[in-house]
């Protein structure tokens, strides 16, 4: 068959991968979706079990730090187009260990970029990165971030994004590549691997585990469901104008200790508890180095020029999301391995 467009997504079988890959896979079967992936802890293939099958989705295991498996991938597959997802991108993994972060998030993006330019003749390709909000620092208690906001970085994870940020923004001026930037608040929605507040609070909750909170827990998020975002990137990809950015927000805003009481009863209602239980467990401990007080995104260009806005309030994204982890105990088991069980008790253990 004949595909219109031949788009590597990086980080396919990761938890916003695998939600974009099946929605494209679905949505546009005249396009075929080469799932690049490293498969560290947090790409999973059983994420997309029920696309594997597809005639238009192909897996290719590879690094993109190696260029030489970034451009074999080029080569075999006639690359058009690429939606870059692929990142280290926990927080406090990032003050562990950051040069896993520069490796992956600023080499890797640069071997991609580097190898869309060699391959690439004439304007009909994107090459859409997709960044975070953190790259703009930490707000007060009132503002928000915009596509103009000055990135501040204040940790390696967010200063290893901002500088892939800024290669991307580099590689259009410089060489012409026609790029498309997003920088999305917090994800939440099904397949989130467990490191992450909302599943890892969902599985202690469960399991009448301790629930880890930063200092008091007065940090504040933005939350936006994940199959928002990638309505988003399918709408950015397909009418967003080359050269430009887009934040991506949920204009749902939590306090960390306010989403966990939020949480505790939810669990409660539906584990058959009584109301109060689940709140007993929580446990606040050391803050984490540099954490940031305040996320916060203004999406009105997105809204105004593309025409997206989220698509579910808070409360029933959330109650679809405990029900998920609720009913798919057996992918809970597998991800949740030995090396993870190790990583949790270096976090938190101690603190």
């Amino acid at each position: 068959m004949e595909f219109k467009k031949r788009i590597l997504v990086t980080g396919g079988a990761g938890f916003i991968g695998s939600h974009l890959v099946r929605l494209f896979v679905n949505k546009y079967p005249d396009y075929q979706i080469i799932n690049f992936d490293k498969l560290t802890y947090a790409g999973n293939l059983e994420n997309l079990r029920d696309v594997e099958n597809a005639p238009n989705y192909v897996f290719v295991k590879g690094d993109i730090v190696s260029i030489s498996d970034v451009q074999a991938a080029f080569e075999t597959h006639g690359i058009t187009d690429v939606i870059h997802l692929a990142a280290e991108s926990h927080v406090d993994r990032s003050i562990e260990g950051p040069m896993d972060f520069v490796l992956t998030n600023v080499v890797g993006t640069v071997n991609l970029l580097q190898t869309s330019k060699d391959f690439w003749k004439g304007s009909d390709h994107v090459f859409h990165h997709v960044s975070t909000d953190e790259v703009y620092g930490s707000l007060g208690v009132e503002g928000f971030f915009t596509e103009k906001t000055p990135f501040d970085p204040r940790s390696p994870y967010s200063a290893s994004k901002a500088s892939s940020d800024h290669f991307v923004s580099a590689f259009f001026h410089t060489y012409g590549l026609p790029i498309k930037m997003s920088n999305c608040s917090n994800n939440y929605g099904s397949h989130h691997f467990p490191e992450k507040l909302i599943p890892l609070m969902i599985l202690n909750i469960q399991n009448n585990k301790p629930l880890p909170v930063y200092g008091k827990g007065e940090n504040i998020r933005d939350w936006l469901w994940v199959e928002d975002h990638v309505r988003a990137i399918d709408v950015i990809f397909h009418t967003g104008k080359i050269g430009e950015s887009y934040t991506i927000g949920g204009l749902n805003e939590w306090t960390n200790i306010d989403l966990v009481h939020f949480l505790c009863r939810m669990m409660d209602e539906k584990l058959g508890r009584e109301i109060g239980t689940s709140e007993k467990l929580i446990t606040y401990v050391t803050d984490r180095k540099g954490h940031d007080l305040r996320y916060a995104i203004d999406a009105s260009k997105l809204e105004n020029e593309l025409g997206w806005k989220p698509s579910i309030a808070f409360d029933e994204g959330l109650n679809r999301t405990v029900d998920w982890y609720l009913a798919n105990q057996e992918w809970i088991e597998k991800v949740t391995s030995g090396a993870y069980q190790k990583y949790y008790s270096n976090m938190y253990s101690d603190r």
